[in-house]
């Protein structure tokens, strides 16, 4: 993977107690539901499942489990200041776009994992994940897909583009700044599969679908691509890691910026967390509307939106309190602070 120079704001929040850089594990059994709510087992050793596990299925479900986030004040005047940067730099001519970023920190009673299944069940997000270990959680109710590969298919929908869902949809795909924001990351992840899949292979079959998430419009394209059959997935990692519509282009520049431009790293905020197999392929989404438990009781959200010349600062902050909303606002968090979302 290539290594970017990164030049954290003086005074950036290292976060001692935030996760690690990177967790995974490896496993000879899945455990799947599927869309009629029927539970399949499967093991590469041909082992039955475990009695445990079986009694656990058949057990009647459980009284929910109170999850509250008690959440604080996202910083508004260091994401203007970013924003404006970001403009400065446009018009210099250092980047075409650039994806700016904020974080609202709260402090978490209850249990991450109750906090994940309340969401999963209200926003029904298309590729959630949850990932716990000794060093916390992470809870991720994410709407879009970074990277998928069956053999040598290889697919990506990123998003750009974004209105509340009290607009008109079509209203996405008439406005200029919407439309130039995702095309350009279309563009960015041509490229990035372009490096590694066969040589005239990269096509685009959908290109500005409109389609609701939770509290808001977005639009989605998706780029395709056959990769030659020996590739490793690590190679096809190095070439499109980190996700193109939560960097910018040009990507390597783009990086180099936002590390200044925002006051926090970002941690697993606009990652990716997945699955690879040698059956299934690999899957991996793109870690937004995802927040971060550490094991000392703290909880992150980061929120942030595509600037491109057209953009306005008010207009992009109140698209990160439109993209917050669902997540501080989920009833098993209602008391979450509203200073929040001023």
């Amino acid at each position: 993977m290539d290594r970017v120079p990164v030049v954290p704001r003086p005074g950036a929040d290292a976060h001692p107690n935030r996760i690690p850089e990177a967790a995974g594990g490896w496993t000879d059994c899945v455990l799947r539901r599927d869309r009629d709510g029927h539970w399949w087992y499967e093991s590469l050793s041909g082992a039955p499942m475990p009695g445990w596990l079986a009694a656990a299925l058949a057990a009647p479900a459980s009284p929910p489990r109170e999850s509250r986030i008690d959440w604080g004040i996202a910083d508004r005047s260091a994401h203007r200041d970013g924003v404006l940067a970001c403009l400065e730099a446009i018009r210099a001519g250092e980047v075409y776009q650039a994806c700016v970023c904020t974080q609202f920190t709260g402090t978490v009673a209850g249990f991450p994992l109750d906090f994940f299944v309340d969401g999963v069940a209200r926003t029904s997000p298309a590729r959630a994940a949850y990932v716990a270990g000794a060093w916390g959680a992470v809870a991720s109710l994410s709407p879009e897909l970074f990277l998928r590969r069956r053999g040598t298919a290889v697919m990506s929908s990123p998003i750009k583009g974004t209105l509340p869902l009290d607009a008109w949809p079509s209203a996405l795909r008439a406005s200029p700044k919407e439309v130039a924001e995702n095309i350009m990351i279309v563009d960015l992840v041509r490229n990035d599969l372009g490096r590694v899949a066969v040589v005239g292979s990269v096509t685009v079959p959908e290109l500005l679908v409109v389609r609701r998430a939770p509290g808001v419009w977005h639009l989605v394209s998706t780029v395709a691509a056959q990769v030659p059959v020996e590739l490793p997935t690590s190679a096809l990692l190095d070439a499109t890691f980190p996700p193109a519509s939560v960097t910018g282009t040009p990507k390597h520049r783009a990086r180099q910026l936002l590390s200044q431009w925002e006051p926090h790293r970002r941690g697993i905020y606009c990652g990716t967390i997945g699955l690879a197999s040698p059956v299934a392929g690999c899957e991996l989404n793109v870690a937004i509307r995802t927040v971060e438990f550490d094991a000392a009781g703290g909880a992150v959200l980061g929120v942030g939106g595509g600037i491109t010349a057209d953009s306005d600062p008010d207009a992009e902050w109140a698209e990160c309190l439109h993209k917050a909303s669902p997540i501080v606002g989920l009833p098993s968090i209602a008391a979450a602070s509203p200073a929040g979302l001023s």
